[in-house]
């Protein structure tokens, strides 16, 4: 498919209010649910591990809420990439831990905002940008014409976007040494040697280390935001949270526990179905699962 003609379905699906999206999107997370088992499976695998002792009847309603949410996240991308700047950021309607930011600034230091697949991810770099110039990790699509769309629709204001690899990187550092701001994804499955293994809700996972370099080199403050998604297309909620990290612990096990924090503070919206737990090529799966391979 051409990048004209999805930028002109785009162009078309933003028309449609953020409410209609919104359950236009419920329709196609349920859909997607029932057409694809591995999906479901995956979904239902990961929920289960954050609500392991929870009642059956309260999974059922987590499940039920995210599978919705999920759809939700896909379908509001044309209205969030495509409509006014300045409308986009109107939608969020408060954010709680502003000054957390203004105080980094007020230090003369950078800001490193941790933003996990849970709510409005996209919304949240957004609304960043219209105050401080942000520089987002990005990775690319696998098909060459969608990354013209991505960037198009995410490159506005005062952000920018950096792609995962080396030059990418490069401008995360350089962004921080200008006491900007930069935004990853702390749940994202790194490559090879870009990570370690440390526990997210009782299971091993693939953990950006990344992270700890960058505040080691800049001093930057790290900030845990996350945009709610509000019912009836009303717009978002974004909270952000301070992270100090304990000398002596290792970085990745306080990032996956603050990231612990908030998903258990909003889980209908957390991106579930993501696989979280995958082992990357060439890296050694951890000694839990090595046990259950064997």
């Amino acid at each position: 498919m051409r990048p004209s003609i999805v930028v002109w379905l785009f162009n078309l699906a933003a028309r449609l209010p953020l409410g209609a999206l919104h359950r236009l999107g419920t329709l196609l997370g349920w859909a997607t649910y029932l057409l694809s088992g591995k999906y479901a499976r995956r979904l239902r695998e990961n929920l289960r591990y954050e609500m392991g002792n929870c009642p059956e009847k309260d999974v059922r309603k987590v499940l039920s809420a995210s599978v919705a949410e999920a759809g939700k996240g896909v379908a509001e991308l044309p209205w969030l990439w495509r409509r006014p700047l300045t409308e986009v950021v109107a939608s969020v309607r408060a954010c709680h831990g502003w000054e957390h930011v203004e105080a980094a600034r007020a230090r003369g230091k950078g800001v490193i905002f941790l933003t996990p697949h849970l709510g409005c991810f996209e919304v949240s770099a957004t609304y960043a940008a219209e105050s401080i110039p942000i520089t987002v990790l990005y990775r690319p699509p696998k098909l060459a014409w969608l990354e013209q769309v991505i960037r198009s629709g995410r490159e506005r204001g005062q952000m920018r976007l950096a792609r995962t690899d080396v030059s990418g990187v490069r401008l995360l550092y350089k962004a921080l040494k200008r006491n900007e701001a930069i935004g990853l994804l702390p749940d994202q499955v790194p490559g090879q040697g870009e990570g370690e293994w440390a526990d997210f809700f009782g299971r091993p996972a693939y953990t950006m280390t990344l992270v700890g370099r960058l505040v080691e080199s800049s001093g930057a403050a790290v900030l845990m935001a996350y945009a709610e998604r509000l019912p009836k297309g009303a717009g978002y909620v974004i909270y952000i949270t301070p992270l100090e990290f304990v000398p002596g612990l290792p970085v990745t096990r306080q990032i996956n526990a603050a990231l612990e924090k908030v998903v258990r503070a909003c889980p209908t919206q957390y991106l579930w179905s993501y696989n979280r737990y995958k082992v990357p090529a060439g890296i050694e799966p951890p000694r839990q699962q090595k046990a259950q391979l064997s």
